[in-house]
């Protein structure tokens, strides 16, 4: 069977894996940024704890995602958990970083005329700097996403849920009958998502970003 036959006899299944792939990477991006966020308006005032925190999410892509995996499956067993738990602390980095950057380098004077007519510290903060610093904030998100969807592949190894079955059970029957063709739609699956997801990224820049930050 060629590879389009076996897309074709399959599509169904591969949707139902496509569609579990993509969920479980936007719900993870959806929680390493409300977790990043938070972090990085705790720590930009504080150039150490910027620093700290910085190197503390640079940490965790240092470790191999394999191993990753295997430390948490002993402590949160297999299946969703410690996928969950593995694509939120690699989606950290960017979105932390981003984050203190996007809200250091929001114009003084801008702070002080909305302190000026009244605002509160967390006014400011919500309306004004969070605001300005929204696209640094987006391109963080949408770095952490493009490294999610390759890195999910491998929360098969956990028993995770999406396309690394494929690609996993592809290349353990290599030899056999379709093992090929698995790991081809498991692999071209993950490519194809990914560029669409970054094409929803930009979409959402363009209609959540003002023409004035944008220039």
């Amino acid at each position: 069977m060629n590879f389009l036959d076996y897309v074709a006899s399959r599509w169904q299944s591969l949707l139902v894996d496509s569609y579990q792939h993509v969920s479980m990477v936007l719900q993870c991006i959806v929680l390493a940024t409300i977790v990043g966020v938070l972090v990085g308006v705790a720590v930009y005032r504080s150039p150490a704890g910027a620093a700290i925190a910085t190197a503390l999410s640079s940490a965790i892509l240092t470790i191999p995602s394999f191993a990753l995996f295997g430390l948490l499956i002993p402590v949160l067993g297999l299946g969703v958990a410690p996928s969950v738990l593995t694509l939120v602390l690699y989606a950290l980095l960017p979105i932390v970083r981003n984050t203190i950057v996007g809200l250091s380098t929001v114009d003084q004077p801008i702070l002080d005329a909305a302190r000026g007519i009244g605002m509160s510290r967390f006014g400011v903060l919500t309306r004004v700097e969070l605001r300005l610093a929204w696209p640094a904030i987006l391109a963080g998100m949408r770095v952490s996403t493009q490294m999610l969807m390759g890195i999910a592949a491998i929360a098969a190894y956990a028993k995770g849920p999406g396309l690394g079955n494929l690609i996993f059970s592809g290349l353990g029957q290599l030899g056999g009958a379709n093992a090929l063709n698995m790991a081809i739609a498991g692999t071209v699956g993950v490519i194809v998502l990914a560029l669409l997801l970054d094409a929803v990224f930009v979409l959402i820049g363009r209609l959540t970003t003002s023409r004035g930050i944008r220039g």
